[in-house]
């Protein structure tokens, strides 16, 4: 699996550039999937129904399948956050994954960047932001894509993973 990241500051666009990256990626017949990094307290489960109370009473997994889709969802339960490598090894086989956050880790990004937020570049102290996506002009020392110009970005990500 190639693997390749989406990454910036809060507020600055990543969410809405991978996904017009997935939606155009797919539409070239490659198949993708995504890891999503949250810094917050998450669920996706709710009180009351039987997954919720299955991890209420102590399941460190609980898997909930139907038909359309399956989750599994695990309870850390103290553990350490798992690593990006950790949760890649439990992803079934595609051709790309797109990794949105994990600013730290070592893999290649495209760094999504709003002036408006106020906040500094990554880019410029992250060798591993091989490009930046900007609703402005940026003079940098790797290529500057226009943040809304999705068919660019992908054919840069696609042309550095080798598909």
């Amino acid at each position: 699996m190639k693997i390749y990241g989406v990454t910036g500051w809060k507020n600055a666009g990543k969410t809405g550039l991978m996904e017009r990256l997935v939606a155009e990626i797919t539409t070239r017949g490659f198949t993708v999937s995504t890891v999503k990094h949250a810094h917050h307290q998450f669920d996706v489960d709710h009180p009351g129904k039987d997954s919720f109370r299955h991890r209420a009473a102590g399941a460190t997994e609980v898997f909930l399948a139907s038909g359309k889709r399956y989750a599994l969802m695990h309870e850390l339960r103290g553990e350490d956050e798992p690593s990006l490598d950790m949760l890649l090894a439990k992803m079934a086989p595609v051709d790309l994954v797109l990794v949105e956050g994990y600013k730290r880790d070592t893999h290649a990004k495209v760094e999504a960047y709003r002036s408006v937020t106020g906040n500094p570049l990554i880019a410029v102290d992250d060798p591993t932001i091989r490009a930046v996506a900007s609703d402005t002009s940026l003079d940098l020392d790797r290529p500057v894509f226009d943040l809304d110009d999705t068919v660019a970005v992908a054919d840069f990500i696609l042309s550095e993973v080798g598909l």
